[in-house]
């Protein structure tokens, strides 16, 4: 995140407006609202609810610190005080211009000012700004503390810099920005959107399927393939070895048959309203919105974890934002100049609620994931940063013990110390205690020996002379540390009868 951007300003706090609370929120920014709507607290906070939930599924990674929610009666306070404004009315252009305009008189000069506007014209809502250079138009999608996608489309009077500012900021909180090269009404996802949904509604009016049947084709078909590679990479792939160019040869003639009324839209009258209406309802009528909503939170995230493991589209995008929680989370924890003649602090987290098992308490698995984490955050604080594991260098885990000792609940702090117990020139061993913070109960130790290797080569090979040097000087320190009794023992003995 922007270093100079950690308060913002949402006008609006409806479907979108709430999401953008919720991402902002959930990466440790605090947020001012002001919605002239009475309900606009409930329904935020019951939005904010189920980010959470989402969030704790999303990534492994230590979330952030909450910021601080506050709601506010007048556009004048939300502004005053803060870096940067999401602007989330109602699409109506005088309204949603007035709006602007006031938060210019309120806002500090050097703010930035965003529209989550789906299709007015930046240039449009800009007119009567008296420094228009600083806004523009930052588009989303529901929900916006999941999808990533923000297309950022500039007027004409919109710097440069400014849409650079606005794409970094975004960025650091997960997401995709898309600068528009050229501004158009709807932007680009939109504009593929509407032509879906005219043919759509044709597709109803003429009875050739139902709501559910249109979904169907989506959702089973292209929609997956759309999900990781998109259109044109998609129908590169159609072509066979030659590619794209075979596939317009032979699928381009197409163009010119009768297979679309794009051009053409079908009258929303009451009669097709009410098909549609229906049909929704036989389709989806017997979940609860919340409950729609909670479906889609768990099936994008199981969607994006999966294309994580491949490093692909948006799993890619949550790979490298679930890094950057660590190295925050981490940062956080250890100190510039810590104390090498006590155990290493190096690693925070709370029991998630998907951690548990079906005694209700955290499942063996997550035991070996916080220990694994730990360990990560070891090797980043010997040096063994990604820049490192670029050059292709890496350490493998070859032997691992872990002591269940206590058990622990959903929503439970944890926190992991970490000893260095030997190393050579090619292996280190640690051992992890992890506690309770409030009370200081151990509840398990994890240790471990890490064997560095070339993984280009696949085979071990000596420390580097930084990460030698740096484990030497914490060995100066613990080597004057007591050494646990259950280390480097096996499974104790069975009492016998």
């Amino acid at each position: 995140m922007s270093k100079l951007i950690k308060k913002v300003a949402l006008i609006g706090g409806g479907v979108i407006g709430g999401g953008w609370a919720a991402r902002f929120l959930l990466n440790g920014i605090d947020v001012n609202v002001y919605d002239p709507s009475d309900s606009v607290e409930q329904s935020l906070n019951e939005m904010l609810s189920n980010a959470r939930v989402a969030y704790s599924k999303l990534t492994m990674a230590p979330l952030l610190k909450p910021g601080k929610l506050v709601f506010l009666d007048s556009l004048e306070k939300v502004v005053q005080d803060v870096e940067f404004v999401q602007e989330s009315a109602p699409e109506r252009l005088e309204l949603k211009r007035s709006i602007i305009n006031q938060i210019e008189q309120y806002v500090p000069e050097t703010s930035l000012i965003c529209s989550s506007t789906s299709g007015l014209k930046p240039s449009d809502l800009q007119a009567e700004m008296k420094h228009p250079g600083r806004f523009m138009v930052g588009h989303p999608f529901n929900p916006v503390y999941l999808l990533p996608l923000v297309e950022i489309c500039g007027g004409e009077k919109t710097s440069d810099a400014a849409k650079q500012s606005a794409a970094e900021f975004y960025r650091e909180v997960g997401m995709k920005p898309l600068i528009l090269r050229k501004e158009i009404d709807a932007f680009i996802a939109d504009r593929l959107l509407e032509a879906v949904w005219r043919e759509g509604l044709w597709l109803i009016r003429d009875d050739v399927a139902t709501t559910e049947e249109l979904d169907d084709a989506i959702r089973y078909g292209f929609g997956l393939r759309w999900a990781q590679m998109g259109l044109f990479e998609t129908y590169r792939v159609a072509g066979g070895d030659a590619g794209m160019r075979h596939f317009i040869s032979q699928f381009g003639p197409t163009l010119s048959l009768p297979w679309t009324k794009l051009m053409d839209v079908p009258e929303l009258n009451e009669e097709l309203i009410e098909k549609i209406v229906a049909q929704s309802d036989a389709q989806s009528g017997m979940h609860s919105i919340r409950q729609l909503e909670r479906i889609r939170d768990d099936n994008l995230v199981a969607i994006m974890q999966g294309l994580k493991l491949h490093d692909w589209g948006a799993g890619a995008l949550l790979k490298e934002y679930e890094e950057r929680l660590y190295e925050k989370a981490h940062s956080g924890i250890v100190a510039s100049d810590p104390d090498l003649s006590e155990t290493l602090r190096l690693h925070d987290s709370k029991v998630r609620p998907d951690w548990l098992d079906y005694n209700g308490h955290m499942t063996e698995s997550r035991y070996l994931q916080v220990f694994g984490d730990t360990s990560d955050a070891f090797l980043n604080f010997i040096g063994m940063d990604e820049n490192y594991r670029k050059q292709g260098f890496s350490v493998y885990t070859v032997e691992t013990h872990i002591r269940h000792l206590r058990e622990v609940s959903g929503g439970e702090p944890l926190s992991v110390e970490t000893q260095l117990l030997d190393y050579d020139e090619k292996r280190l061993r640690i051992v992890h205690v992890m506690f309770h913070p409030p009370s200081g109960d151990v509840l398990a130790t994890g240790e471990h020996m890490l064997l560095h290797v070339n993984a280009n080569k696949g085979k071990a090979c000596s420390f580097g002379k930084i990460l030698y040097e740096k484990l030497a000087q914490i060995w100066n320190g613990h080597q004057n540390l007591s050494i646990p009794d259950y280390t480097g023992k096996g499974f104790q003995e069975l009492n016998k009868k």
